[in-house]
């Protein structure tokens, strides 16, 4: 996905949601802090996504321009409507959202995840398509250890989640 696609699924899913707020949890909330990522990162075709103001909307969002929607077999990429429980996330994520607001989304805000809150979410849920996408944001230099381990601190996950995110972190950067 590119972050044009990013802007026009915003600008669909703030339309369909009568929302002009639309957070996005997934990976492709690094197009936010990076418009231009690397292509390793852009490999998925869909932007987890769910209205600020009207988080009960998601589901209209996915069922107009999720997968298999003719929103995803004309262009090619899709929204997954989510809830905001999601992903873990450190506590203060809403404060450090990056805004995407532009002409392409006539005037409907992308809030996307602070790159580091991402990569977090990422560790914790340990799923083998997250470290490798974690992997390529500390190989590329789009993220730091010491803000990473700091963040987990403020996540709330179980003590062994938070010891095993912090191993896969300590990996990432040796």
């Amino acid at each position: 996905m590119t972050r044009s696609e990013l802007e026009h699924i915003i600008r669909a899913a703030g339309a369909i949601a009568r929302d002009r707020e639309i957070v996005v949890i997934g990976s492709q909330a690094v197009l936010g802090q990076y418009p231009d990522a690397p292509a390793a990162l852009l490999a998925s075709m869909e932007a987890d996504v769910f209205p600020l103001n009207h988080p009960e909307r998601a589901d209209k969002i996915d069922s107009a321009i999720g997968e298999g929607s003719r929103f995803h077999e004309e262009f090619g990429y899709y929204a997954q409507g989510v809830g905001e429980s999601t992903a873990t996330l450190p506590k203060g994520w809403r404060k450090r959202l990056v805004r995407v607001r532009n002409e392409n989304t006539r005037g409907t805000s992308g809030l996307c995840l602070e790159v580091h809150d991402l990569a977090i979410s990422k560790y914790v849920a340990g799923r083998e398509k997250d470290l490798a996408f974690n992997a390529v944001l500390a190989r590329e230099g789009l993220v730091r250890k010491e803000k990473l381990l700091a963040r987990l601190v403020l996540t709330p996950a179980s003590p062994a989640v938070r010891k095993l995110a912090r191993g896969r972190i300590e990996r990432d950067f040796s």
